[in-house]
């Protein structure tokens, strides 16, 4: 099987909308983890922890997940739960700011989106290098890949929308750049 242009960019657009799809969920879930610990004290922290992977632990005792999350917040200090809290908030917010604004369709926000998340990428590349660790990496790695796909888009001057659209398999608006050759357009400006 032959792969077109069109084909190609179907999937560009599809992993630019799952991948915008999971940095909305992402930012939900560093929200909604990120509020309670601005109010929690680092010994409420651990008893939350304790009660959310108890169920895990009794189905399996050696669940590596349970027992990261339960060493992560044993170890927690009350300076480093704070700014873990600033830091899911900031992040969620700014990451849901972005995929609305997106969302919306307005294209002078691609820029500050890509700024925004550039300076998220540049920062967790830092904290990878003082404290290594696969979930960092693996977070990094996807905000590099929205980072170009989102670069992708603003250089075709396309929106979320004419992403949608593409694979949907819908007709895409055209970009502004080749309307100017439509007499319909011009006659409208």
């Amino acid at each position: 099987m032959r792969t077109t242009p069109r084909t190609c960019e179907r999937w560009f657009d599809l992993v630019f909308l799952v991948g915008f799809a999971l940095k909305a969920v992402d930012g939900l879930v560093e929200l909604l983890v990120g509020l309670p610990l601005l109010v929690l004290r680092p010994a409420q922290v651990e008893a939350v922890a304790r009660l959310l992977t108890a169920g895990e632990l009794r189905e399996d005792p050696g669940d590596p997940v349970a027992h990261l999350v339960r060493h992560g917040v044993a170890t927690l200090s009350a300076d480093a739960t704070l700014f873990a809290a600033v830091y899911l908030v900031v992040h969620g917010l700014v990451k849901l700011g972005i995929v609305a604004a997106i969302f919306r369709g307005s294209r002078r926000l691609y820029p500050w989106a890509i700024a925004a998340l550039g300076g998220f990428v540049v920062w967790q590349g830092v904290e990878f290098v003082q404290h290594p660790g696969v979930g960092l990496a693996l977070l990094t790695l996807f905000d590099v890949a929205i980072v170009v796909l989102t670069v992708r888009e603003w250089r075709h001057h396309r929106s979320l929308g004419d992403a949608v659209r593409s694979v949907l398999g819908r007709s895409a608006r055209r970009a502004p750049s080749d309307r100017s050759t439509d007499p319909a357009w011009r006659t409208a400006q």
